[in-house]
């Protein structure tokens, strides 16, 4: 009987189930730059300006500015093996960050706006007088460094290398002299006695001057993080990308400073 027994009777083993495990990407990148930034910025400007112990700056210093070079150094390089997945993070984060710089600029230029109105008279009295030459050079430099970053675009999407390390170069030097002329006119400024406590436009002028000018500071390191493994050969066009619109965004934002700190 048993020899013969239906086959719908026969014990058949199932195989296995298929799992699909999700490997999780992990990075030590942001802990040090959050970490390197905590101690070189929060509590090395707080050493300085608050208890002006030089020593602690010192200190603070030498600890946040390795980590901060450390954690941007391994982001970047996880960055240029890992395209597909930087270019997946970067198409939503990109966005959300850019409206979220939108909103903090907004918030500057809506409080100088309400400041602006409110006074019969402006600027008020103990501002000397601003050269207009400077911001109309610091325009051309930045629309120039919008051009020269544009054309490397172009140049690396045809392939070729070396004219995208060139034109990248021109423009981390335009985005320097920029910096440059802003310091420049800050010490003339301090020299005549026009410091941030001077008056209320002297506040507003280096709180949105100088905001500004740490967007561009912080650009012109998205491209030296972007060049130097560059000119070794290694590129990564989501990071190209990602550095170009954060570029031309500082440069939109300048007509705004521009035209509402120097000439309004």
């Amino acid at each position: 009987m048993n020899e013969h027994a239906p086959a719908s009777a026969t014990h058949v083993e199932s195989a296995p189930e298929q799992h699909h495990e999700h490997h999780w990407e992990t990075s030590w990148a942001p802990l040090a730059i959050v970490a390197g930034v905590f101690f070189s910025v929060i509590l090395a400007f707080s050493a300085h300006f608050q208890y002006e112990d030089n020593t602690l700056t010192m200190v603070f210093m030498g600890i946040g500015v390795p980590l901060l070079l450390a954690g941007i150094a391994k982001w970047t390089d996880e960055g240029l093996s890992q395209t597909p997945l930087i270019a997946n993070v970067a198409s939503v984060g990109l966005p959300i960050f850019i409206v979220s710089e939108v909103f903090i600029f907004l918030a500057l230029f809506t409080s100088y706006w309400m400041m602006r109105l409110s006074f019969h008279s402006w600027p008020p009295e103990g501002t000397p007088e601003i050269e207009l030459l400077n911001p109309a050079i610091m325009t051309v430099l930045l629309v120039s460094s919008s051009v020269t970053i544009h054309i490397g675009e172009e140049k690396l999407d045809h392939g070729n290398h070396a004219g995208f390390n060139k034109w990248l170069i021109i423009t981390i030097l335009l985005g320097a002299t920029f910096l440059g002329f802003t310091v420049h006119e800050y010490r003339h400024l301090i020299d005549l006695g026009f410091v941030p406590s001077t008056n209320a436009y002297s506040t507003a002028f280096y709180a949105i001057t100088g905001f500004h000018a740490s967007h561009v500071f912080v650009g012109l390191a998205t491209f030296l993080a972007v060049l130097i493994p560059s000119l070794r050969g290694r590129t990564n066009r989501t990071f190209v990308f990602c550095a170009s619109v954060y570029w031309h965004f500082v440069d939109v934002v300048w007509f705004f400073v521009a035209s509402q700190i120097y000439f309004w």
